[in-house]
């Protein structure tokens, strides 16, 4: 697939936010990037794996620990009170961010799990049927499967065009038979597509299906109002938006999450429990059993803080300038085949996932390691799309708030003497 390009304006980049007449480098908030692999600097275009972590993120947890730990919500002493407010106090930051209301913002591990609570107290009948894509990440295609055997639900996948997005003419024959869900991406994780959720939303709702969106790829890189998108659940994680691992999200319409069963159940969850029967606590914490990680939600909280210090509309437009300077550049190599749509800020965001010659992605990420960068190779959990696109494997760069078109620039030149080894 060949890649069009725009014209952007070559207005102050994100990289730099000014203070008066000083100018700050947004990496030297990302204490990892001073690290030398080999004696030479990391570059790191590995941030659609998980993103690096500003020091803000590591202080705020690292404080916790040190100053407020304790257990939140049933303590009556001070460093509960103190725990339960940053905890809840992150919620509040998060479901702001999202334009949710907090009560809809359900803690969870990471995307996965979100998606696995929503498919396990979805309750499908036999020959209830589910829509995914062919682009899904294997976390929104898995679960289904297991959901689908376990109940006789049907599985139905909507095909790409040639370009790399969805086929809109199958996604509505596939809506007309009124599925109970759908479920698909936000941004595709090997591709970048950015699928029109609204639109998509919209259709399913007509046929009265529930829609589950995938935002892990999305809610880092774009302005996402939920409320907008009218999406019943949302998902995403957020050690791919700058905060720490194992704290992810699961947004629900209230509505329906008041309706749903719970996925796990002790501790938080329970309202009251006899040797008969116990009864839930009411939202969110119904689905938030036995200790949650509260120093995980914190630090989460603080990357939305600072998510929102640079404004999210300079940080697209900061990667999009990367995304658009990366193709421009990689086009011109000799021997790189480049997968996903046309280049269009609506529609792509940025990944960039080639293939160098005949070179396979695990050597070529070799050779770049050699040199200090950090990518993704293999199938990037979407053996699916691998096929639709017909290779085993690809590499992948992907690009977050840290980079520069110097790491780009240095991943150029180090692609190059990928080619003189291998003799391309």
């Amino acid at each position: 697939m060949q890649a069009s390009y725009i014209q952007v304006s070559e207005e102050m980049p994100l990289g730099k936010e000014r203070q008066g007449s000083k100018e700050i480098a947004v990496s030297k908030d990302f204490p990892i990037l001073q690290t030398k692999i080999r004696g030479k600097p990391l570059i790191y275009l590995d941030s659609a794996a998980t993103s690096q972590k500003p020091l803000s993120v590591i202080t705020a947890i690292d404080t916790y620990y040190k100053t407020t730990n304790a257990n939140i919500h049933r303590g009556l002493h001070t460093l509960s009170g103190q725990a339960t407010d940053l905890y809840e106090g992150a919620r509040k930051k998060i479901a702001t961010f999202i334009g949710a209301n907090e009560k809809e913002i359900i803690f969870v591990r990471n995307a996965t799990e979100a998606i696995n609570l929503v498919a396990h107290t979805l309750h499908p009948k036999r020959g209830d049927m589910i829509v995914s894509t062919v682009m899904e990440h294997h976390s929104n295609i898995v679960p289904w499967q297991q959901v689908a055997q376990q109940t006789g639900a049907l599985l139905a996948f909507i095909p790409l065009t040639k370009e790399g997005l969805l086929d809109m003419k199958k996604t509505n024959v596939l809506f007309a038979k009124k599925p109970l869900l759908v479920a698909f991406t936000h941004v595709s994780n090997v591709l970048g597509t950015i699928n029109p959720v609204k639109e998509l939303v919209a259709l399913a709702h007509k046929y009265g299906a529930l829609v589950l969106v995938d935002g892990a790829q999305a809610v880092p890189h774009i302005h996402v109002n939920v409320k907008e998108l009218d999406a019943d659940f949302y998902v995403f994680s957020g050690h791919k938006m700058l905060g720490p691992t194992g704290i992810g999200v699961l947004y629900g319409k209230k509505a329906l999450l008041e309706k749903m069963d719970p996925f796990l159940t002790g501790g938080d969850m329970i309202k009251e429990v006899a040797l008969e029967g116990s009864t839930w606590n009411e939202l969110p914490w119904k689905f938030e059993a036995g200790t949650p990680n509260i120093a995980g939600a914190i630090g989460l909280g603080t990357a939305v803080d600072y998510l929102q210090s640079l404004g999210m509309e300079n940080i697209q437009k900061h990667e999009q300038e990367l995304l658009q300077y990366a193709l421009e550049k990689m086009k011109c190599v000799a021997g790189v085949t480049m997968y996903g749509p046309l280049y269009d800020p609506l529609i792509r965001s940025g990944v960039i996932a080639f293939n160098l010659g005949d070179i396979h992605p695990h050597d070529l990420a070799s050779v770049l390691d050699d040199e200090g960068i950090a990518i993704r190779s293999g199938h990037h959990c979407a053996q699916p799309l691998m096929q639709t696109l017909g290779v085993s494997a690809t590499a992948r760069i992907s690009v977050s708030v840290y980079t520069t078109k110097k790491d780009i620039d240095v991943f150029l030149v180090a692609l190059e003497k990928a080619r003189r080894i291998f003799r391309l």
